[in-house]
């Protein structure tokens, strides 16, 4: 893709200083979570788009809240239920003193989003809050695992026809720096649509010519012949993410980086933010780097189609729901 300037193309959202990500995977229920946990509170602010977002804990982000900062973001599987994982990372924060201070407590503020995986392996396996203390207590800034871990173990990609021609989608993550700013981004990809290579237009993933086949056809194209998405429940396709950025940001500001950033799900997705998809793009800001916004939005934008690609490119296959790594070959 073509970067502004003197942008540079990096590879992991921890690229930005005082991020933390950490994965906790269920390896046989096929669900997990991911979380993002920042070294000083961290203003926020999130965009949604599509009409079947998953998000719990949105008053933390609203101007109007008494607490101006967060402490981390949820990316995690299970839908709702998910939501249950964030009381873990809340634990593990609190154990820390990390919080908003309240006389001798800290109330750690933590949102999160999550996606539908329950029809990909065990549909009684939900993160949990013991997951979510694992997560939390696992976080690093170092690199960051992609693929078939975290928040998108369960993922999926291409469901024109359900899970009988769909593919596995996963998280993935990718940086961009502006001299002295960075904005890093990570997307767990579970759409409806495809996944194009917003370098190419070529497909990478998405939905398969057949229950058993290596080809893809283009879902957008089938959509405009007259195909119906309308056949399966809303609810059970969304893309969940995050941009992380060390420019300084107010509340408002946060908001554009969030917009401008979903820019990149237009690029690497096909089609995005579906009535069928909750696209969900939470923006953090922990820094006090400058940066001119647009600029830093349409890098977040770079980031977040780069980080859509590395997540399917980097997803193992299950019996029945092969990777890109499986497919014949690249469909145009």
């Amino acid at each position: 893709m073509a970067l502004l300037g003197n942008a540079v193309l990096r590879l992991m959202i921890t690229d930005v200083p005082g991020i933390r990500v950490g994965h906790a995977t269920d390896p046989v229920g096929l669900t997990g979570l991911t979380v993002v946990l920042c070294d000083r509170p961290a203003v926020a602010a999130v965009e949604l788009r599509g009409g079947a977002n998953d998000v719990i804990g949105l008053e933390y982000l609203d101007p109007r809240h008494l607490v101006g900062t967060i402490n981390g973001v949820v990316l995690g599987g299970g839908s709702r239920f998910g939501g249950e994982a964030i009381w873990g990372v809340m634990r593990y924060l609190e154990e820390r003193g990390v919080g908003f201070a309240v006389g001798e407590n800290v109330v750690p503020h933590v949102p999160g989003a999550f996606l539908f995986d329950l029809g990909v392996g065990d549909p009684k396996a939900r993160p949990t809050r013991e997951l979510g203390y694992q997560a939390a207590a696992s976080a690093t800034a170092g690199r960051v695992a992609e693929g078939s871990v975290g928040a998108g173990t369960g993922a999926t990609v291409g469901k024109l026809y359900r899970r009988q021609r769909a593919m596995r989608g996963g998280i993935g993550s990718a940086s961009v720096t502006l001299g002295d700013a960075v904005v890093g981004a990570l997307v767990a990809v579970n759409a409806v649509g495809d996944v194009r290579d917003p370098n190419t237009g070529a497909l990478i993933a998405g939905t398969r010519d057949a229950p058993d086949g290596r080809r893809l056809i283009d879902t957008v194209a089938a959509l405009r012949s007259g195909r119906q998405l309308g056949r399966f429940g809303a609810g059970e396709n969304t893309t969940i993410g995050i941009v992380a950025t060390n420019a300084r940001l107010d509340r408002p500001s946060a908001a554009k980086i969030a917009a401008l950033g979903l820019l990149g799900f237009a690029r690497a997705l096909s089609p995005p933010h579906t009535a069928f998809d909750g696209d969900t793009l939470f923006a953090l800001s922990i820094g006090d780097a400058r940066a001119d916004l647009t600029v830093l939005g349409l890098a977040a934008a770079d980031a977040v189609a780069a980080a859509i690609v590395r997540a399917v490119r980097a997803a193992s296959s299950l019996p029945g729901l092969p990777a890109t790594r499986d497919l014949d070959a690249v469909s145009s």
